[in-house]
């Protein structure tokens, strides 16, 4: 195992404080909508990348010299923590984006100052192209999210403060968490199987893109022909063979939910806690929503919180139809 609980532990002197400390609480009203049970939110989207991904990002590049050129593929939000984190140490930052990005990630991270280049139609194009760009420039540092082992450290972050947070001495049943490259899960489980054994680690796949329940099936990294996922935070074809490594060894279950259950949760996220969640972001808490996550006490990381512009409008109707629907049913019953 190439993640080390103390470097972890030391992350949390290193990463810039903005991304630390995140809330974690309990909401009486989402935990009445799930059915009484106790469901522990930790929210990852109030910060200046509005997701998880600056923890990581931020840990790896303070392992470098300032002024290193960096070179990355990303869907966006591990473009935008790569280039924030790379403003601070005076580190040109290249960034490899698909067709389909989104456009509101794709401003942001040129308003860090990346350079933004558009190559091919999915992630996996962008992958390649970025690999190609750093080893036709050897002075440029290729960054791959899911490889290197800072960025899972720097995630596994997350799970100090949750086993600072959890509740009773028994703490918490489950913990899950959204599963795209696997840094955030093998981060965390790596932190939370030394300090909290008893606390089931569940990865949380779109059922279009389950790469990583396959691979972990198969003992070895498994590519999929296209990802199928409004999810693009999660929309991975293929993890990488590290990822995969370390999943193996710390991860206890894989599942998947339903691009309609992500959307549900998307909803109940904003109609309860008054977050606007991107869909990987709600992953996690649409799978305990659908009941296929065991126990009851869990915890889960709401990851991120850049929706496409299209995405966000159709949350704002999903929010206006359940209004108008409970403000029927309430006539009706006055009428009653």
């Amino acid at each position: 195992m190439d993640l080390e609980v103390a470097r972890i532990e030391k992350a949390l002197r290193v990463i810039d404080p903005v991304f630390l400390n995140t809330p974690q609480y309990l909401d009486e009203q989402l935990c009445r909508a799930l059915g009484g049970r106790a469901v522990t939110v930790k929210l990852e989207t109030a910060n200046p990348v509005r997701s998880f991904k600056g923890r990581g990002a931020d840990l790896m590049l303070s392992t470098m010299a300032p002024g290193t050129p960096v070179v990355c593929a990303s869907s966006g939000n591990f473009g935008q923590a790569v280039a924030y984190a790379g403003r601070a140490r005076g580190m040109p930052v290249e960034v490899f984006v698909p067709e389909t990005v989104n456009p509101a990630k794709r401003e942001r991270m040129e308003t860090f100052g990346a350079r933004v280049v558009t190559a091919g139609a999915d992630g996996s194009s962008a992958r390649r192209a970025a690999a190609a760009h750093a080893e036709s420039h050897p002075d440029r540092i290729h960054l791959q999210d899911g490889l290197q082992a800072a960025i899972a450290e720097g995630a596994g972050t997350i799970g100090v403060e949750l086993t600072r947070g959890a509740p009773g001495a028994s703490g918490f049943d489950a913990v899950v968490l959204p599963v795209g490259d696997g840094a955030l899960i093998n981060g965390v489980a790596r932190w939370m199987k030394q300090h909290a054994p008893g606390t089931r680690i569940v990865g949380v796949n779109a059922e279009g893109a389950p790469s990583m329940l396959e691979s972990l099936r198969a003992g070895r990294a498994v590519r999929l022909d296209r990802a199928r996922t409004f999810a693009d935070g999660i929309a991975v074809c293929g993890p990488l063979e590290a990822s995969v490594r370390r999943a193996r060894a710390l991860v206890d279950e894989i599942v998947l939910v339903s691009d309609e259950a992500i959307a549900a949760a998307m909803e109940l996220a904003a109609r309860t806690l008054g977050i606007v969640l991107e869909p990987a972001g709600a992953a996690g808490l649409a799978a305990i929503a659908e009941g296929v996550v065991a126990g009851d006490r869990s915890a889960t990381v709401l990851t991120g919180a850049n929706p496409r512009p299209e995405q966000a409008g159709e949350l704002a109707a999903r929010l206006t139809r359940t209004a108008q629907a409970s403000s029927l049913a309430g006539r009706m019953k006055e009428k009653t």
